[in-house]
């Protein structure tokens, strides 16, 4: 490969009579570096995060032996993915313990799941727990999407008041932490999820649309909260500057979406919630790889269930609630109902992890360009354990995980020392550690 003085940019789309057709990455898309040859494309990275609620059948979940992978039955979906995934054992999420405060289990499993700091006990607004990984690498890849991150559910988070022993319901309706005292809201509509990233339609010019009426309202917002600021005290003042940092991030979004003209395939504004948990989920997950495919976003967090939701499976035979059969006392019947659950819930992120394998990108996929961590924030539920928690990476990570592995690490090693690894190996560098995080996992970083 030559590189010369010129270069194609990165949303570089063909044009002919009555079609727009976007471009593949391509190694003139590399900016121009005089007297460098032979550099290839640098692959853009993402991030994701699935959460699974209700804790695991972990005798099923767990694979036989530490090393080389040998997928257990919930696991067994992912074998096709084999060499491109990494099950990890052994790790805590200390924070979530009681401390002193109680019960609430199910709630601070949730709040620390993504940032190992223990969350206040409160069932009014002054809610805090910490700023969770998603939200440290969209500070960084999310600099040049029009949208820094998303977050996504399959339950409403309707819930109000305390829903879990002194906890208010905002803990569990979430997994994504903006700053210690903002929890961020999770989409559960795909219809509303659609037209965030797309408008009323994926064409170029109702996208410039949408993007115009956006920025005439801004421009109204922006002058009245001028004016405000003359006529309020300091607490006030701070808020206006929350709300203007806020302000400003949708500015961001409307000026990169105004850069885009990249083409979205051939598809119809969803409807609404689909009555099938199946359905719902997958296109959820089909939106999501629609917006890593045309470089909307590069993290996301999906919430496949909240703690405490008694959703029933009887389309594959199970008729009681997850959450019931979460609490099993280790009956084996209940044990392989969860089980079977469980592997239901991989089995359709698997579809997912299809959907971006089988979409190119640059010199590879979309799969190969990701790094993806699926688990739960309880392992036993009928315990109520926050130790040994089920996780495990897939994805190529631009060639930086070497997959096929079981690792297993000593009882009570922090979770969080997983999360700086994830954004290791996506490039993204922390300034202070993450909540609990006493380092990396030294043999997660070999390759």
């Amino acid at each position: 490969m030559i590189v010369s003085k010129k270069s194609l940019g990165r949303r570089t789309v063909l044009r002919g009579v009555g079609a727009t057709l976007a471009l593949p990455m391509l190694d003139a898309m590399v900016p121009a570096l005089s007297g460098i040859s032979g550099r290839a494309a640098e692959p853009v990275r993402r991030l994701g995060w699935v959460y699974a609620p209700n804790g695991m059948s972990m005798s099923s979940w767990t694979p036989a032996k530490v090393g080389s992978l040998e997928l257990s039955p919930i696991l067994s979906p992912l074998a096709a993915y084999r060499e491109q995934m990494v099950v990890i054992s052994g790790l805590a999420q200390g924070q979530a313990e009681a401390l002193g405060d109680g019960n609430g289990e199910h709630t601070r499993a949730t709040a620390t799941w993504l940032n190992g700091v223990h969350p206040r006990e409160t069932e009014g607004a002054d809610v805090r727990a910490g700023k969770t990984v998603d939200q440290f690498a969209a500070d960084q890849l999310g600099r040049t999407t029009p949208l820094g991150s998303l977050e996504l559910a399959i339950d409403r988070d309707y819930l109000v008041g305390s829903c879990d022993n002194g906890y208010s319901c905002v803990y569990m309706n979430t997994i994504s932490w903006r700053n210690p005292t903002t929890p961020l809201p999770m989409e559960h509509n795909p219809r509303v999820l659609f037209e965030r990233l797309f408008g009323e339609g994926g064409s170029t010019a109702r996208r410039h649309s949408e993007s115009r009426k956006d920025r005439s309202i801004l421009d109204a917002v922006t002058s009245d909260l001028a004016r405000l600021r003359r006529d309020v005290g300091a607490h006030d003042q701070v808020r206006i500057a929350q709300y203007l940092d806020a302000v400003r991030a949708l500015e961001r979004r409307i000026q990169l979406a105004e850069q885009n003209d990249t083409a979205l395939p051939d598809l119809e504004r969803p409807v609404g919630i689909p009555e099938s948990y199946k359905q719902h989920v997958e296109l959820m997950f089909q939106l999501l790889s629609l917006a890593y495919q045309v470089d909307m976003t590069r993290v996301f967090t999906f919430m496949l269930g909240r703690e405490l939701n008694g959703r029933a499976y009887p389309e594959f035979g199970i008729p009681d609630s997850h959450h019931g059969l979460s609490h099993h006392r280790d009956d084996p019947v209940k044990l392989a109902q969860l089980a079977k659950i469980n592997a239901y819930h991989v089995s359709l992120f698997a579809d997912f992890l299809s959907q971006l394998a089988n979409t190119p990108d640059g010199d590879g996929s979309l799969l190969d360009h990701s790094l993806l961590l699926y688990g739960a924030a309880l392992s036993d539920s009928n315990r109520h354990s926050h130790l040994d928690l089920p996780l495990l990476l897939v994805g190529g990570a631009a060639g930086r995980l070497r997959g096929g592995r079981h690792l297993q690490y000593p009882r009570e090693t922090p979770m969080t020392n997983l999360l700086v690894s994830q954004l290791d190996k996506a490039g993204v560098r922390l300034d202070d550690p993450l909540g609990d995080s006493t380092g990396r996992l030294v043999e997660l970083a070999q390759l």
